[in-house]
Parts: C-alpha cells; structure tokens; sequence
C-alpha cells in the first residue's frame, strides 16, 4: 500500500514545509541562520525532522533546487559576487601598481645616471680652467658707424 506524497504529510505541516522552503529560498528565514540546509528547513518549517523525512514530495523539490541553484543563499551568492569583483579589481590595482612601480625604477635608473653625466662634466669643466667660455651677445639689430 503505497501513499501518495503529500498524504504522508498533514496538509498543514506541507504547507509550514513549503512556506519554510520559501523564506530559506529567498534569504528571509525567520528562525534559523538562512543555510539552504535540510536541518534549517525542518527547523524553519518548526516540524520534526521525522515529519520532514515523510514529505517525499518537498524533499525532492529541495532537492532539484539545490540541484539546480546550489546551496548558497542569495545573500551568499551576493557576498560570493563581491568577492570575486573586489578580487578581480584587487588584481588589476596589483598589476597596475606593478607597472608604475618598474617605471618608477627605470626613470630613478634614468635620473641617477644623468647625474653621475652631469657630475663628470663639471669635474671636467673645472680641470679645463684655461677654457674660456664667452658669451654669446645679444643678437640685435645691427649699428652703422
């Protein structure tokens, strides 16, 4: 003798189950912490896990949506999509900084050695003293004598 599924269960205990499958859905649970769990699903439903275990029908719902969707709540898989954005900025700013970081050397390197050319052309200047620099006049319009 074989039962139809949902007279294993009372009418009303189907309709507490599949009001808590609901809410635990759509990230309202109301007496448990949210996980898509079959604990928190008897508990949010306030029947006994015995009672549960009878609501073939519901189980297997449960079942074909954790199937279909996983067991991360909305609020889960929000977090989740966060995440995974702020790491992929986070990856981006990393290679960026990168970036700047070795042109920041490379213009350092630049720098450093246009000093040290700098520094040896004074020092030659200065052993030069017997070379004159003469500066160039003023170019103008020219005078008639």
């Amino acid at each position: 003798m074989t039962d139809a599924p949902e007279a294993q269960v009372s009418p009303k205990t189907a309709a507490a189950l599949r009001a808590a499958m609901t809410r635990l859905f759509e990230g309202r649970p109301q007496r448990t912490d949210g996980r898509l769990t079959k604990e928190n699903l008897y508990k949010e439903a306030q029947v006994s896990r015995a009672t549960m275990n009878r609501a073939h029908a519901i189980l297997a719902e449960w079942d074909a949506h954790i199937a279909s969707h996983g067991k991360a709540t909305p609020g889960e898989a929000k977090r989740d999509a966060t995440i995974a954005d702020l790491k992929k900025r986070l990856s981006k700013k990393t290679q960026e900084c990168t970036l700047l970081e070795n042109k920041l050397k490379a213009a350092h390197t630049a720098i450093a050695a246009l000093y040290h050319d700098n520094e040896a052309l004074r020092q030659q200047l200065d052993k030069n003293v017997s070379t004159t620099v003469t500066p160039i006049r003023p170019r103008g319009p020219r005078q008639r004598r």
